[in-house]
């Protein structure tokens, strides 16, 4: 029986940005819509709009009105927002953030049905797409309260394939970034962390490097003490939870000295100490990945790019990225939640009555004693 393909939600994000423009160049390449199903959560006179503006090649779209309906070998949309919407290209518009939102919701809505798989968001503005059901700083914060099984249990990782930065701390203002950063945060981050890495990226013994808060590591005290009293004693934590981490590093020297080239994922402490160096050596190829969760959601590194948006100089590269990670990581957990559904069973001997040895056989099915 032929396997079936996996089918990608796909977020049109904010209408006068570039969001389009990447999803179509993507899929100007018709071998793309071979590797899975794409259904695209917009409007078709929104895309087609900037199919003609741009001069960009066909892309022949199935309209379809559910998910359910989805053809293969083509690219299907869903339309979902209001009918007659206004392109302002460049603009921060109600209009461009009520459509994201829309586009958003029914993605959602189809992924907690299993309608779709997995979930590709284009890019929003944060501010435009606040309402009264969205009042989260973006897209991760919204899914954690949507998928997360608890409060902060999802952790933002950038990556490519040559480094993989998560945050201890995202979107929160840079004053409140040193009362957040605690030994709980740190500790449920890297298990966060840790998990993902086995069951998202097949890496069967992760290493993990540690990033310092304060300069210099905090120079043993100088600088500051979170690294004594606080990061130190989280990574012990971990250890004893399984977790294999190093450091903690100075940021600076650590992406300076491309250190990142000997661990399989770095923890940063906050927003821009992380991703600023990563989009200096990934923004072309990046993802955006939301870890934790129990849904598969990937984004492209950048933005909105109002400042090229309309321009056709947009580069697809992150949005393609993305895609092929989305499709990786599902089929990275099939396979991990295969290999451990039925754990072998735990075999040690003990002294049964007399001094007599016992050999217990337990598994999660039961035990067996001979």
């Amino acid at each position: 029986m032929e396997e079936q393909l996996i089918r990608v939600g796909i977020t049109h994000g904010d209408i006068n940005g570039i969001g389009y423009e990447v999803i179509l160049k993507t899929f100007s390449d018709s071998r793309v819509a071979e590797l899975c199903t794409p259904i695209i959560y917009g409007s078709s006179k929104v895309a087609a709009y900037h199919r003609k503006s741009l001069e960009l090649p066909q892309v022949n779209m199935n309209i379809i009105s559910q998910a359910e309906d989805a053809g293969t070998n083509r690219v299907n949309i869903i339309n979902c927002t209001d009918e007659d919407l206004k392109v302002e290209l460049c603009k921060s518009t109600p209009v461009a953030g009520e459509a994201a939102f829309q586009s958003l919701q029914r993605a959602v809505a189809d992924l907690k049905a299993g309608l779709i798989d997995v979930l590709l968001t284009a890019p929003i503005n944060k501010n435009n797409i606040q309402n009264d059901t969205f009042n989260f700083p973006g897209h991760t914060e919204y899914l954690e309260k949507e998928f997360g099984e608890g409060s902060d249990g999802a952790l933002m990782i950038l990556m490519n394939e040559d480094i993989r930065v998560a945050l201890v701390t995202g979107h929160i203002p840079i004053a409140k970034v040193a009362e957040s950063v605690t030994v709980e945060a740190i500790v449920r981050k890297l298990l966060i962390f840790n998990q993902s890495l086995k069951k998202d990226f097949s890496i069967i013994k992760p290493r993990i490097a540690v990033l310092s808060l304060n300069p210099h590591a905090g120079d043993a005290g100088l600088l500051g003490d979170e690294e004594e009293k606080i990061i130190l004693p989280a990574m012990q934590e971990a250890e004893k939870q399984g977790v294999m981490s190093f450091g903690p590093y100075a940021a600076d020297g650590f992406f300076g000295a491309r250190m990142y080239d000997k661990f399989d994922g770095v923890l940063a402490m906050y927003h821009d100490q992380g991703l600023i160096p990563f989009k200096t050596l990934a923004m072309e190829d990046g993802v955006n990945y939301t870890a934790g969760l129990s849904v598969v959601r990937t984004s492209p590194a950048h933005g909105t790019a109002y400042d090229i948006a309309g321009q056709n100089i947009a580069s697809e590269d992150s949005f393609r990225h993305a895609l092929y990670k989305a499709l990786d990581i599902y089929r990275s957990r099939r396979i991990y939640e295969a290999a451990t559904a039925h754990p072998l069973r735990k075999q040690y001997f003990d002294k049964g009555e007399g001094g007599n040895e016992k050999l217990d056989l337990t598994s999660d099915e039961g035990s067996a004693t001979l």
